[in-house]
Formats: structure tokens, C-alpha cells, sequence
């Protein structure tokens, strides 16, 4: 992971900072606000790509180390609200890592699988592709909502330590989950954007 993060990461946000240089009036919106405008004509042209792949690379990358811990510091599920939504929703936690593993493991190509909390409240497993996230719009993502899990499928993230085993590195990465973090967040949650 030290390695995914070091360089993969930070080329996003080397490349997102170098995009938004000439655009001083964008360089001090957060990284979902500018996410929140891709695909709206809401940014110049020239940049949309840069910031839809750079800027959703930053902020996932970012989100994705937030919700991790040491496997030594990891517990074994969710509680509280978090465990009875998940519960009410996929009928227990083993409903909903067959869900996301398998939208994680049938994401072709590069992308990510997300657990979202839509803006009705209700959870949803999702995928999106590239540096796509729940916090775009609907229109460039279909399903939007607060992330409370992501987890990145692009090879980068995998293939040093599990080569082509996607599957087991989905499956491992469940040991990694920062379940308190994901409550704070399922708790706070709400979207700050329209859709």
C-alpha cells in the first residue's frame, strides 16, 4: 500500500493541482465541490477531464486510506445504526459483502465498488469506473450518495501483492475495514451538493 499511495496518489494530486493552476477561483473549492461539478459545464473545458480523473482520483485515494486501519486495530463488523441499516438492507453483513464483492469483482477494467448512502437515506452498493464517484452527478455517475466504504479495483492497487487475484485482495480487504469511521460517517452523512 506504501507504494499506492506514495506514487499512485500523489500523481493525482500533483496533476490535479498543475489542471487548476490557471483557474485561482477554483483552486480553493473543496475536492467535492469540484467533484460535484464534473459533467455540469460548470468547469472550463480544457480541464474537465483533468479534474474528473485527478480530482476524483485525489478524493477517492483520500477516502480510500480513511475508512482503512491495521488489521491489528480492525473489528470483526459494524455497529450501532451502521449495523442495522446494513442489516435492514442486505439482511446482515455477509449479505452486503456479497453484494460489493461482487460488484467489485465484476467491475471490468479499472474502477472502484462503493457502499453509499443515497440522499433518501437508504444504502446502496454501487460501482463506478476510472476515477468515477457517488458524488458526481447523476447524470456522469447514475447513483449518487455519501460513500461510507469504497474500495479501489484498478490493478495499481493490487497487483504487487496479489498479481492477478482480484478476488482474493477484495476479500482481504474486508480485514482492513475502519468500521467506526464508516459509522461516523454513516451518521453524519448527507449531500452537500444538488443531483
Amino acid at each position: 500500500m506504501t507504494f499506492h499511495h506514495d506514487k499512485h496518489h500523489q500523481a493525482y494530486v500533483n496533476n490535479l493541482n498543475d489542471a487548476l493552476k490557471p483557474y485561482p477561483w477554483l483552486q480553493g473549492l473543496s475536492l467535492e465541490a469540484l467533484n460535484a461539478m464534473v459533467g455540469t459545464g460548470m468547469l472550463p473545458e480544457e480541464i474537465e477531464s483533468a479534474v474528473r480523473n485527478n480530482g476524483g482520483g485525489h478524493w477517492n485515494h483520500s477516502f480510500f486510506w480513511r475508512i482503512m486501519m491495521e488489521p491489528t486495530n480492525a473489528t470483526d463488523g459494524p455497529s450501532g445504526e451502521l449495523e442495522s441499516a446494513i442489516v435492514d438492507t442486505f439482511g446482515s453483513l455477509e449479505g452486503l459483502k456479497e453484494e460489493f464483492n461482487a460488484k467489485a469483482s465484476t467491475r471490468f477494467g479499472s474502477g472502484w465498488a462503493w457502499l453509499i448512502k443515497t440522499p433518501t437515506g437508504e444504502l446502496k452498493v454501487t460501482s463506478t469506473p476510472n476515477q468515477d464517484n457517488p458524488l458526481m452527478p447523476r447524470s456522469v455517475v447514475g447513483e449518487v450518495g455519501n460513500p461510507l466504504l469504497a474500495l479501489d479495483v484498478w490493478e495499481h492497487a493490487y497487483y504487487l501483492d496479489y498479481q492477478n487475484k482480484r478476488v482474493d485482495y477484495i476479500n482481504n480487504w474486508w480485514n482492513l475495514v475502519n468500521w467506526a469511521e464508516a459509522e461516523r460517517i454513516f451518521l453524519e452523512s448527507y449531500m452537500p451538493y444538488s443531483q
